[in-house]
Parts: structure tokens; sequence; C-alpha cells
């Protein structure tokens, strides 16, 4: 099971946010290179990184402090946040991120999903965001009447690396992942999928494991870290990868 410890990234500064609401935030004293580190000092290889300027404005805002958590540490990063352009993905390839991840972009472009599937193999992972079973887009704004699980029938062929599922009902909320839904993403998907949102505790990270679920690549932990619920010396310990 990899872990994917979380950098937020609005104004230069490490947040998070309650369900992706951007008036519901916290920010944290650390920057984001200082955190990356720390991260890198606990011996985590992959990184989930979301820029929430992307995501607001549709451009890679923070590709500068993208390219110096690359040079300064080795690590493996996944990054997304209003990726809507082949031209903003290869810019983030070039940076040396491991994998882009598409969402909104995505999701109202099936094309372009495909094509950037097809130009950047095995770079591409797709965030599904996913309220009350429906997919939300739009830095979770819009919420859409398609089934994450229809959506994912549909594109599972286009060569998808990764599907990063999040329950936004429990993003930011410390209130232990959606597993039961993930699992069925899982079963269906063609490739490795991630759990996201709603970690509280050591406890939610071993039953991700304890799924057991070889489908299941990894899980990410954003505020139960920033809040000091989970420490990181003890999350590291459960790090597989």
């Amino acid at each position: 099971m990899k872990i994917f410890p979380a950098i937020d990234i609005k104004d230069k500064k490490c947040v998070r946010l309650i369900k992706g609401d951007f008036e519901n935030k916290t920010e944290y004293e650390t920057t984001p290179v200082d955190q990356a580190a720390k991260y890198k000092d606990h011996g985590f290889k992959n990184l989930h990184i979301v820029d929430l300027d992307g995501a607001l404005t549709g451009k890679t805002v923070n590709l500068d402090i993208i390219k110096e958590i690359v040079s300064k540490y080795d690590l493996k990063i996944e990054i997304g946040g209003g990726v809507r352009s082949i031209n903003s993905i290869k810019q983030y390839i070039d940076a040396g991120v491991e994998k882009v991840i598409l969402g909104s972009g995505a999701i109202k472009n099936k094309e372009f999903l495909k094509e950037s599937c097809e130009q950047f193999k095995d770079q591409i992972a797709l965030g599904l965001d996913a309220k009350d079973g429906n997919l939300s887009v739009s830095g979770w704004k819009e919420n859409l009447s398609v089934k994450t699980i229809d959506f994912l029938k549909e594109v599972n062929n286009y060569g998808i690396s990764r599907v990063i599922y999040t329950d936004i009902n429990r993003d930011g909320m410390k209130t232990s992942p959606n597993f039961d839904e993930t699992v069925k993403i899982a079963e269906l998907s063609n490739c490795p999928v991630v759990i996201s949102g709603g970690v509280s505790s050591i406890n939610d990270i071993k039953k991700a494991k304890e799924l057991n679920n070889k489908k299941i690549e990894g899980i990410i932990v954003g505020k139960a870290i920033y809040d000091g619920d989970i420490k990181l010396d003890e999350l590291a310990k459960e790090n597989d990868a």
C-alpha cells in the first residue's frame, strides 16, 4: 500500500479545505517545499499535490513550486488541479512529475482524456470526485447527474494509469474514507485505484491495508497529518512503497 501524503497549494501556502469549499479553508504555517522536505525525511517516496489556484483558474499557477520540489527531492509526484490542456500536462511532465491528474477537464471532455492518455503513456491519472455516487467537477462546485461507475465504464479502455477516487462528503472531514465505494470502483477499473478523502487516524490506513485488494494501490493522507491526528513517524511505519 503506497501512502501519498498530500500538499494542497493556495496562494503559495499549504492549505486544507473542508469538502472542497474554498471559503472553509485552514492555512498552515509550513510552505509546500518545506512540507515536501518533511515527507522526504520520513522516507515517503510518493506525493500527492493539488494546485488549488490551478483548480480555480484552469492554469498551472504554481509550476515554479512544483519544479522546486522535484529538483530538490527525489519523490514520485502526482499533481492535479485545473489541468485542462495538453500543454499544461506537458509542462508538468517536463518538470519531472510522475503522473498528472485530470479531473474536470477529462470528465467534461472525454476526447481530451483519450488524447492525453495516448500522448503521455502511463503518466495520466484520472481523478473521480463523487458526491452521493455522482461526479462533481470545477473545484466540486458543479454536481453532474453522471454516475461515477457509468463514467468509468466509458473511459476504462483509454489507457488511464491510475484512478484516484474521492468521496467529497468525507474529504477534510476525517470521518474515514468510503472504503465500500472505493472497492466497487477498484473491481471495475482496468488500472490501480487510490483511496482519497476522509482519513482520520492510523486505523484507516490499517483498514485500507486489510482490504488486501490488489487493485487498490494506495491511500492519500492530508488533513489528519496537518492537524496532528496522524504522526508522520507512525504513518511511515505503514508505508510499503
